[in-house]
């Protein structure tokens, strides 16, 4: 397998703080893998990074060899990019449907202003509602298609985000805390759910997540950061007794 995605010494400041101090770490084609660490370590700042949401002030981000500093946040969804967020980013008062349309309409020929105030070229419509169709029932959630987002259970909305996001059929899909406010049982179908995309889809997943059961069971390979910095990064296994990353996270014995 190649790297997909490559950070190289990533520095980002906010002000004079380094949010990232010269962070560097790879993603294979096909991998599912993590950034971990406790808040405040630049997992988040990580992926503004690689999304072009904050500027670089040292460092590079390579994805499939293209430098994305080039790029601007908008040009990624076309480069075979897809982002979830922590926090999410759906429109409450549009429908489902609507919602996963336009996840779509991000990279197609009409773009996401004439998405979202109902102007698209009439075929291209027809092929994207047809697409967010598939994708809902995929994702299971095709009976609410026509009901606004707004009011919907916690679990649902995070499908309907995962369905924008791979419709816009990326090679790279970025999740930020995927199982955040999940209950148990939908956490455990979310690794399965996140499993069946990689095999099905052909995808690469790069995560952020505090659900460290949810983490090592899912991930090939994990990055741990601490005050912004690489502090180790192995498969599951190498790091399930590393006293690095146990010291970050409970502190340093009195």
């Amino acid at each position: 397998m190649s790297d997909l995605l490559t950070l190289e010494d990533v520095t980002v400041r906010f002000g004079g703080v380094a949010a990232l101090d010269h962070v560097s770490f790879s993603v294979r084609t096909g991998q599912i893998a993590a950034l971990i660490g406790p808040n405040g370590a630049g997992k988040t700042t990580a992926f503004n990074a690689i999304s072009r949401l904050v500027p670089l002030a040292e460092g590079r981000v390579h994805f499939d060899g293209t430098d994305l500093a080039r790029l601007d946040a908008a040009a990624l969804s076309g480069m075979g990019v897809a982002r979830t967020f922590q926090n999410l980013a759906l429109w409450p008062g549009m429908t489902v449907l609507e919602n996963v349309m336009v996840g779509r309409h991000a990279r197609g020929r009409v773009g996401f202003v004439s998405a979202l105030f109902g102007r698209p070229a009439r075929r291209e419509d027809r092929e994207v509602r047809a697409r967010a169709y598939a994708m809902l029932d995929y994702f299971g959630i095709a009976d609410v298609a026509h009901r606004e987002c707004k009011g919907l259970p916690f679990g649902t909305l995070k499908r309907v985000e995962l369905a924008r996001a791979l419709i816009a059929e990326p090679r790279l899909l970025l999740l930020d805390e995927p199982a955040g406010g999940l209950a148990h049982g939908d956490v455990r179908e979310l690794g399965e759910l996140l499993r069946r995309l990689r095999e099905e889809h052909d995808m690469t997943l790069l995560l952020v997540e505090h659900h460290m059961q949810f983490v090592m069971g899912i991930s090939d390979y994990v990055v741990a950061l601490d005050f912004g910095r690489n502090l180790v990064s192995g498969t599951p296994a190498e790091l399930r007794d590393s006293p690095e990353l146990v010291e970050a996270y409970l502190g340093t014995p009195v």
